[in-house]
């Protein structure tokens, strides 16, 4: 399919690069692009034959909906047929930028795209490569994160290339993803709006956001029904490796960190941890018989978020076969956090 990877300039992008790819994306093909989020992949979301290439390359279940991308709020009009008030006070506080909003749909938009709901997930990035693409190729683009399905999302153009090789016409290298983590989804409705996917917009942002249009209106946590959202299926976002994830208490969970890299250790495996700063006097000692990925100071939740999945990759690719992290507070991204760590968790995931 080609598989080319084109640097950009994150801020200003090259029009004729952009151009490129839009011509890509109108006549059907795949292109990965950066977002502030992690790296897209995109396709025209008008085409059915273009949205199914994005399954096919990502390997991606059909009952997992995509996230539409539009440039701007003018252009909501030709995918989604309402846009309740509390959907509108949500948009104009954090568009463009990491927040979804699930409406229902116009029938333009293909049912591939939205697993056959009456409802599409639609945003408006505001990474400014992603922002080119769109108001280049003229339409909206479907875009899931630019990885193989389940695994590790992308949030650098080397990702992708690891992931889907030559199975995506063009790959826009615009650096790392800001965020690296993906973006927030809310159903949103007249009364009420529904946290279905914590991400990049705090959940307390989007609170207040609320509170500021009727403090009545309120905002419930978790889906209803069928999935409506990208990001939900139980397994999601996991490295190869076996990722154990230790839960409670911080003066339990430090302790039991130690002991499981150490038990790890005696049974002869490769082990990697994903390690806050504050953690790292627990296992210094333990040299060069394990392989650490820093996320940065647990003050810090923006930083690891940002970290958090390239760090995966890291140990995936240093061999390690057991991947050990410690769950750290929920207030403000530490929701998104915790909600990937869950969803790539073994099987095996125990508390301290």
């Amino acid at each position: 399919m080609g598989g080319e990877v084109i640097p950009v300039d994150p801020i200003h992008p090259d029009p004729a690069v952009i151009e490129r790819a839009a011509a890509i994306i109108r006549r059907g093909g795949l292109v990965a692009f950066p977002t502030e989020t992690v790296y897209g992949l995109g396709a025209n979301a008008l085409d059915e034959d273009a949205v199914r290439s994005i399954y096919e390359a990502k390997r991606r279940a059909l009952d997992d909906p995509l996230i539409v991308h539009v440039a701007t709020m003018a252009e909501l009009g030709g995918i989604v047929a309402e846009l309740p008030n509390t959907a509108r006070v949500l948009a104009d506080r954090f568009w463009p930028g990491p927040l979804t909003l699930v409406l229902p749909k116009v029938p333009v938009i293909p049912d591939i795209a939205t697993a056959n709901l009456p409802t599409v997930a639609v945003r408006i990035p505001s990474h400014p490569v992603a922002q080119a693409l769109i108001r280049a190729a003229g339409l909206p683009i479907a875009a899931p994160s630019a990885n193989l399905f389940t695994r590790t999302s992308a949030t650098t153009a080397e990702h992708v290339v690891q992931d889907l090789g030559d199975r995506v016409n063009l790959v826009l290298d615009g650096g790392p993803a800001s965020h690296g983590i993906e973006s927030t989804v809310v159903a949103a409705q007249r009364n009420e709006a529904r946290l279905l996917r914590p991400g990049a917009t705090t959940p307390e942002a989007i609170a207040d956001a609320l509170s500021a249009l009727d403090p009545t209106v309120p905002l419930l946590l978790g889906a209803v029904g069928r999935t409506a959202s990208p990001g939900l299926m139980a397994k999601h976002y996991s490295p190869r490796a076996s990722l154990f994830l230790l839960t409670g208490e911080p003066s339990e969970t430090r302790p039991a960190l130690r002991r499981a890299v150490e038990r790890a250790l005696e049974a002869g495996r490769q082990v990697g941890v994903l390690l806050v700063d504050e953690d790292a006097p627990l296992l210094e000692d333990l040299g060069d018989r394990i392989s650490v990925e820093p996320l940065g100071s647990e003050a810090d939740l923006g930083q690891v978020a940002s970290r958090l999945f390239a760090a995966m990759r890291s140990l995936d690719a240093a061999g390690c076969d057991a991947i050990y992290v410690r769950a750290l507070d929920t207030s403000g991204l530490g929701l998104a956090i915790l909600d990937r760590l869950t969803r790539a968790a073994h099987a095996d995931e125990f508390t301290a």
